[in-house]
């Protein structure tokens, strides 16, 4: 198995010209580097003009693994083959290393690349990305991979602090500038007060059985200059911005807005960022929402990834990125929900309280029903999101999560009711598969008698890392020594704990029975989330396709889609006919051109492709997980038939917590079924502008032309299935 590392973006605040001299004082022979012994030069070219030189290095490292594991490989010493090329006229330095010793059973690959910042050219920017093969080795394969993996995780620390270390060592020599390349620029003739750089051809890397801290090897005749303070933006760095999505992740803004991260673990958050950009152009989420569901799945790749896909699915099938702007909160909430933000702990976090003991739970399960709870928890929990940017903003440092503390004076066994307790697994269940790591600590203030009986009810549905958070405190000796105050400041206490700061919570009590909703209402809002939906929910089953039909009388209108495959593995398609397709359509409310999907055969199967009907566009194979989005420019009236059909057998999907399903019922799952959810509109040519940003309606931020509908229309363009 191939195992892939990749860094974030390192910056130096420093020209170019100035990081390769840096490397110049690494050598003969670096202390910070005791693992590289000696190194070869193999080859080395220049281009005519002097502005690229190539060099090819054989580096010999001593590894640090178990004595006994060397002596059963029989060799001290590990080889590398390292290429460098320098390019003094675009001011990059390209390198390449892989190991000569052990290719055959065992293969690392490192790609390093210094390049000038592009938003500042007094700046210089570093990447490197390693790949590690262990096909065989002598049963030590696992042993292997984790001296690798240490090794790769120390090299990209190591090189940093090498580079920082002669650039402080050249500062102190009064030496701040290195003049740019040109052609012009002879390296013998250095004017006085100059110093002439020892050639480049003498760098190498701090190379590891994993990867290596690669370095510059090249001749660069860069005479440097001993002017006065240093110039440029790299005497007053700006702040970094938060980094857009479509952007690579920089070392700084990690570490500022993301927190103190290991190698391995930023090598996680890049990849699971780069595999969310290629499924789910436009929309991917921030970057701190992605770290949350590493975390939580500690740092495994394929099982965060996993997660995080299927809770993108259920908040774009129940549009929970607008929540917060669309839902209206019922007015009995502000009464009776006995919950609000109050200020933030001693860590900066957000504070929530909640006095459950207070709250009729039977009362506003009653009147708001499961889903009505559901939508205030989701408040909470998208407000709780905001408000840790916020604080992170304030505070200057990484804020991911929020503090909730929960008061249970007056907690009975009257909030044991079993269709509450019901109700409050199940969003338990929706909060843990999709707000993972928010919840930074649970104080537990004046835990009654009763409370034992409710957490042996609820704690198998929390997740092991969630547990750990909660702190319980029995009776009123909560401000003592390892108390409260120890994470919340007493100025900001609120007066019902015996603090002197008031806290505008609702007073709770019992919700009137006049405000009870009736068992017919209840059940039909019962599983219903989100009943006003754009997004339909559709199954594909082995043999029974679901199938889609829109009439369009208008030449040139324009079919938009955006679906996401939600299980299984499904095939994309898109026919047109111009007889009307059996069974007979039926016409959908309202003036929409949609006529309704189902799994009934709209294709005859007497039908012939090409004569009766034919393929507008190329099929899409789509993987479970993946979101696609696109639109089709019609060319002639007549029926479209939106097809999605069985590819494969779904995935199973892991999990470490029990549903509540699994406890409430028995269920099967069948392996010949699939399942997406789509949206889909007609718009008259006029108003398409040629990408899915222009429709309002479709929430989507990525559109890509389809080479087939581009190349048959002239005066229009067309865009296609895209992923």
């Amino acid at each position: 198995m191939v195992q892939e590392y990749q860094s974030p973006v390192r910056v130096y605040k420093n020209p170019f010209e100035l990081i390769m001299a840096a490397y110049v004082r690494r050598f003969p022979k670096c202390p910070l580097i005791p693992v590289f012994l000696d190194s070869e030069v193999m080859s080395e070219t220049h281009s005519p003009d002097g502005a690229v030189t190539v060099t090819e290095r054989r580096c010999m490292v001593d590894v640090e693994a178990p004595r006994l594991l060397k002596r059963m490989a029989g060799v001290d010493y590990l080889y590398f083959i390292q290429r460098n090329t320098l390019n003094r006229r675009e001011r990059t330095l390209h390198i390449e290393v892989h190991n000569e010793t052990f290719s055959s059973r065992v293969f690392v690959r490192e790609l390093c690349n210094y390049t000038v910042h592009p938003e500042n050219e007094e700046w210089t920017c570093f990447e490197q990305t390693a790949s590690l093969d262990i096909k065989s080795f002598f049963g030590f394969e696992n042993s292997s991979e984790k001296i690798a993996m240490k090794q790769y995780a120390s090299s990209i620390k190591k090189g940093k602090e090498i580079i920082e270390y002669y650039l402080r060592e050249l500062e102190q020599e009064g030496v701040t500038h290195v003049p740019r390349w040109t052609p012009s620029l002879a390296p013998k003739a250095a004017p006085l007060g100059r110093l002439t750089a020892p050639p480049l051809s003498s760098i190498t890397a701090n190379t590891t059985s994993s990867s290596s801290a690669a370095t510059a090897n090249s001749t660069a005749p860069w005479p440097i200059s001993v002017p006065g303070p240093k110039t440029g933006a790299s005497s007053s760095p700006p702040e970094v911005p938060p980094s857009a999505p479509e952007d690579k992740l920089d070392a700084d803004y990690i570490r500022r807005y993301l927190g103190d991260l290991t190698p391995l673990q930023e090598s996680c958050l890049i990849r699971l960022r780069q595999g969310l950009q290629e499924t789910h152009k436009g929309k991917i989420p921030k970057d701190q929402h992605v770290l949350r569901f590493l975390r939580s799945r500690d740092f495994g790749l394929e099982k965060a990834r996993e997660m995080l896909c299927q809770s993108l699915t259920w908040r774009k099938q129940h549009q929970v990125d607008f929540l917060l702007d669309s839902w209206e909160r019922p007015g009995l909430l502000a009464d009776y929900y006995t919950g609000g933000w109050h200020h933030h702990d001693r860590d900066g976090r957000p504070l929530y309280i909640l006095r459950l003991g207070q709250m009729d739970t039977k009362g506003l399960v009653r009147a708001l029903g499961e889903e009505g709870l559901l939508r205030q928890v989701l408040s909470i929990n998208e407000e709780g999101l905001r408000r840790c940017e916020e604080n992170t903003r304030v505070f200057g440092r990484p804020i991911s999560c929020w503090t909730c503390l929960v008061d249970l004076e007056g907690l009975n066994m009257r909030h044991l009711w079993r269709p509450g307790v019901k109700a409050l697994l199940r969003i338990i269940e929706v909060v843990e598969a999709n707000y993972p790591e928010t919840l930074g600590r649970l104080l537990i203030l004046r835990a009654p008698r009763v409370f034992p009986v409710l957490w042996t009810l609820v704690s198998p549905f929390i997740d092991e890392n969630t547990r750990k958070k909660f702190l319980v405190y029995a009776g009123n000796d909560y401000q003592g020594p390892g108390g409260l105050l120890d994470y919340i400041d007493k100025t900001i206490l609120p007066d019902f704990l015996g603090g002197s700061c008031m806290c505008e919570l609702p007073e709770g009590g019992v919700v009137p029975k006049s405000l009870y909703r009736t068992a017919e209402q209840l059940e039909s809002e019962e599983n219903r989330l989100w009943a006003d939906a754009i997004y339909k929910s559709a199954s594909v089953f082995k043999g029974a396709p679901y199938e889609l039909l829109i009439d369009i009388a208008e030449v040139s209108s324009v079919i938009t889609w955006d679906f996401d495959v939600c299980k299984g593995d499904v095939v994309f398609n898109i026919f047109h006919s111009k007889r009307a397709p059996s069974p007979p359509r039926k016409e959908a409310p309202g003036a929409t051109p949609l006529v309704g999907g189902a799994n009934l055969p709209l294709i005859d199967r007497n039908w012939t492709l090409g004569q009766d009907y034919s393929k507008v566009e190329t099929a899409l194979a789509c993987r479970e997980g993946e979101s696609v989005q696109g639109s089709h420019i019609t060319r002639w009236p007549g029926f479209y038939i939106l097809q999605w059909r069985f590819q494969g057998a779904p995935a199973c999907a892991a999990s470490s917590l029990p549903r509540v399903d699994d406890v409430l019922a028995s269920l099967q799952v069948s392996s010949h079924k699939c399942k997406v959810i789509y949206y889909t509109e007609v718009l008259a040519s006029q108003d398409f502008r040629g990408s899915m940003t222009s429709l309002e309606s479709s929430h989507s931020g990525f559109s890509q032309l389809s080479a087939a509908t581009t190349a048959s229309s002239q005066s229009h363009t067309s865009s296609g299935i895209s992923r």
